[in-house]
């Protein structure tokens, strides 16, 4: 839909469409929740198997990806409440004629919401993989790793002190896309 346009949102008998994306926008936060989790461990020094607190480069001093989970948690949170089912909502329209309606077109734009931070999320994992990558050099990652490695390190650099992190995840963001 180009924007300015208008369509009709009630999806009448559109309830299997409905349904389907309801599914797809709690399989997409589960999804967001367990790479947030990887992103944690990842940043936790007693599990992350001897990297530096919070992934930074100078640990103590720099926050390394702190407020990088905390975005993906808040991101995780807010599908969260964004995946509760639009489909099981149905307000009677048009003088009692249309007495069931499926809110499918919300199911959709919860959806298109949902898939937007999921892959910020998985951005946000992805540069703390590289991170880690980084941190345990010399150790060489396998080929393609290290071919999306090198991807990644065009438009996000390693480590370093701390920065605004917010375009670098809008870069990696931007690569996943």
């Amino acid at each position: 839909m180009d924007s300015g346009e208008i369509s009709s949102n009630g999806n009448f008998h559109g309830a299997p469409v409905g349904y389907v994306l309801d599914f797809l926008a709690i399989a997409a936060t589960d999804l967001a929740s367990i790479s947030e989790r990887r992103i944690d461990r990842m940043m936790d020094k007693n599990r992350n198997n001897g990297l530096n607190a919070f992934l930074a480069g100078d640990a103590g001093v720099d926050s390394g990806l702190m407020i990088a989970q905390y975005t993906a948690a808040g991101l995780v949170s807010e599908s969260k409440r964004l995946a509760n089912p639009a489909s099981v909502d149905s307000i009677p329209t048009s003088a009692m004629q249309e007495d069931h309606v499926s809110m499918g077109w919300h199911a959709g734009r919860k959806l298109r919401k949902i898939v937007e931070n999921l892959r910020s999320v998985l951005a946000i994992e992805l540069i703390a993989a590289g991170r880690c990558l980084d941190l345990r050099a010399p150790l060489k990652p396998a080929e393609t790793t290290a071919q999306m490695l090198n991807k990644l390190r065009r438009v996000v650099p390693g480590v370093g002190p701390d920065r605004f992190l917010a375009p670098e995840i809008a870069a990696a963001t931007e690569l996943l896309r």
